[in-house]
């Protein structure tokens, strides 16, 4: 485990780990622990509706793809949904292509008639608050399309945007972006800091 650290605002020290360490905590959760993904899915999802709700000035839009990231972006959705937050969600793929977590909180979003399509824009002359929920810590490579072009959209977006976990197209390692990445106003990270967030701290 990395011994470098993330200072909290109140001074905390708190371990930061790279991707590979992070892979070996979520193997752990899981295997040892027995901790379920879908458990710390809704727990990932409910905090970020949280964050959402402290910037949000209007409507949101949650931006998510098919994987651990989407799975808890979808999650935060239904939480905000159900707060009364007029809420839609853009999907990186067709919902038939979900696997996994991600379409097993789809198909609740769906029976709640929260309003899905695959349209990268996120926002156009409105103000939406945008939540990134595209690409998680296991990025490898630079970014390719459909993924790049959702991220720019976020990136044009007028309204605040709030990231989970790792800003999509960020190195969650080394904080390089890896081709196109997403600029959030906030970024709310799961379970340890990556190490990103030292090398190229993001707010």
């Amino acid at each position: 485990m990395s011994r470098r650290s993330f200072h909290t605002p109140t001074g905390r020290a708190v371990t930061a780990v790279t991707a590979d360490e992070m892979r070996d905590v979520d193997r752990v959760a899981v295997d040892d622990v027995g901790l379920q993904l879908l458990q710390m899915m809704e727990n990932a999802g409910r905090v970020l509706a949280w964050h959402v709700r402290d910037v949000r000035d209007g409507d949101v839009v949650v931006v998510a793809g098919n994987g651990g990231n989407g799975g808890g972006g979808l999650a935060c959705a239904r939480h905000l949904a159900n707060r009364g937050v007029s809420v839609r969600v853009r999907l990186d793929s067709h919902p038939e292509e979900l696997s996994g977590a991600a379409a097993h909180q789809y198909r609740i979003l769906d029976e709640m008639d929260v309003p899905t399509d695959t349209a990268p824009e996120v926002g156009g002359d409105e103000r939406p608050t945008v939540v990134d929920a595209l690409i998680g810590y296991g990025l490898a490579g630079d970014v390719r399309p459909p993924a790049q072009g959702y991220i720019e959209q976020m990136n044009d977006a007028r309204g605040p945007v709030v990231s989970l976990d790792v800003p999509s197209g960020v190195d969650a390692t080394t904080g390089e972006p890896l081709g196109t990445a997403v600029r959030p106003d906030r970024t709310v990270t799961l379970a340890l800091p990556k190490v990103q967030y030292i090398t190229k701290p993001v707010s």
